[in-house]
């Protein structure tokens, strides 16, 4: 772990009552002036922000982080209470949490620093909260990114023909024995290693940090929710689309940080989308993987403070 560049930070647990759902949250340097709020990627948390927060608290930045709905300390709703989790879920949570506990002490632009699963939110907010984003930084940004040129449509009575079999799809799949077997024999170990480059900052902390919302009794029928909810996602809230959406305006600066060694998200897909759209800037991280802010914190907060200071 990279303790050397680890700046004392609050992640101590805060909760808020969303829509019936306890949200867990975390906020660094409340009183100052620029709103910035980390999303942590898939199977994470906001505890994968250790160490990140402190850095930009001491830039007068109030950081903060949260686990989206589902993950980390947050409830853990099944299809029965939520229906489905995807970004336009997570994406309405974001946004009443601006307005319900940000907006009370801080009326700035908002900064959304994203981590794969939390790039893709952080987009999802950019394109509907465009007035409010100063800018998002997304490392790296997961789903299909570039719009293919020729596209099949698909007639409403299919598309809702084939979600009924998604939903019964993943009802019936046994994802408790699944996770069970997880946690097990050591795959989030395995996953661990293959998200990042650097298997020196594998640890303990890490592991736990993944490792312990997976024990939790309702972790399966969430990720059922979450299942349903990706797979059936409506054309509008995949990335390729978002991605146009945002160009339309470019109101929102918009920065991709990328590790040359990413082998869940390749290099390759992110040049694609800076070439494709020319107004976001892509920086490479040489050495680096899939979760650059925890395995290069210096290198990545770096790179993300000059970019804000810059805008």
């Amino acid at each position: 772990m990279n303790t050397n560049f680890k700046e004392e930070c609050n992640i101590y647990p805060n909760y808020w009552n969303w829509n019936g759902f306890k949200i867990c949250w975390s906020v660094t340097g409340e009183g100052n002036k620029i709103p910035i709020i980390f999303l942590h990627g898939f199977g994470a948390s906001r505890k994968h922000w250790r160490n990140n927060l402190g850095y930009f608290a001491k830039r007068n930045c109030a950081s903060y982080s949260m686990d989206l709905l589902g993950f980390g300390d947050s409830d853990q709703p099944g299809v029965r209470q939520i229906g489905r989790l995807n970004n336009e879920i997570w994406c309405n949570q974001v946004k009443d949490f601006i307005t319900q506990v940000i907006r009370p002490k801080n009326s700035g632009k908002v900064i959304l620093i994203g981590n794969s699963l939390g790039s893709l939110v952080a987009l999802t907010c950019a394109v509907s909260l465009e007035d409010q984003i100063a800018t998002v930084i997304a490392s790296p940004l997961p789903g299909q990114t570039i719009e293919k040129t020729k596209k099949i449509t698909i007639k409403p009575s299919l598309k809702i023909f084939k979600n009924i079999l998604i939903k019964i799809f993943f009802i019936f799949f046994p994802l408790e024995i699944i996770l069970f077997l997880i946690t097990k024999i050591g795959v989030i170990k395995l996953g661990l290693n293959y998200a990042y480059f650097k298997k020196d900052n594998i640890d303990r902390e890490l592991i736990d940090l993944v490792t312990k919302p997976v024990l939790r009794r309702t972790s399966a029928r969430t990720l059922r929710a979450m299942c349903i909810g990706m797979t059936s996602i409506d054309e509008k809230f995949q990335a390729s689309y978002l991605l146009r959406k945002l160009s339309a305006s470019k109101k929102v600066p918009f920065l991709l940080v990328w590790g040359d060694k990413d082998n869940f998200i390749p290099l390759f897909l992110g040049k694609k989308i800076a070439n494709f759209h020319r107004w976001v800037k892509l920086k490479i991280v040489s050495n680096s993987g899939h979760c650059i802010h925890d395995e290069d914190p210096s290198v990545f907060n770096k790179i993300s403070y000059e970019w804000i200071r810059d805008l």
